[in-house]
């Protein structure tokens, strides 16, 4: 497996009533809600990478460094998108971005390891056992 550091992936979604602020109780404005833009960005992450994983690999995200600098409302497209600025074993780093129709919505960095998908859930469905 060899990653591209200059991957790219993007990721798009439309505010609604459900991802607003109100709506997931991050604020109380019918806006774009921060943990939603935050979900869109890791989701271009892995758009970003994926394809490139072994079979049976994953990655999850561990660190988020974002700002959400300007509201979206309802009706208004957005998108995000991530590029891969470095490899470090299995830790992958990417510059996250978010848009709506109108501009910049946000942006930051973010982190994400390699996974076996198996192996990760094994470890965590053991966690119920108490192991």
């Amino acid at each position: 497996m060899s990653l591209a550091v200059g991957s790219k992936g993007k990721a798009e979604t439309v505010v609604t009533e459900q991802n607003t602020a109100a709506a997931v109780g991050s604020g109380l404005v019918p806006v774009f809600a921060t943990p939603y833009m935050i979900a869109l960005m890791e989701n271009a992450a892995v758009n970003a990478v994926q394809a490139q994983l072994e079979e049976g690999q994953g990655t999850v995200g561990t660190k988020l460094e974002v700002t959400h600098d300007a509201a979206t409302p309802v009706g208004m497209k957005v998108w995000a998108e991530a590029e891969l600025t470095a490899v470090e074993g299995k830790k992958l780093t990417f510059a996250v971005k978010a848009f709506d129709e109108a501009g910049a919505i946000g942006g930051g960095t973010h982190e994400r390891f390699i996974i076996t998908v198996d192996r990760f859930l094994a470890k965590a469905e053991a966690k119920k056992g108490g192991k």
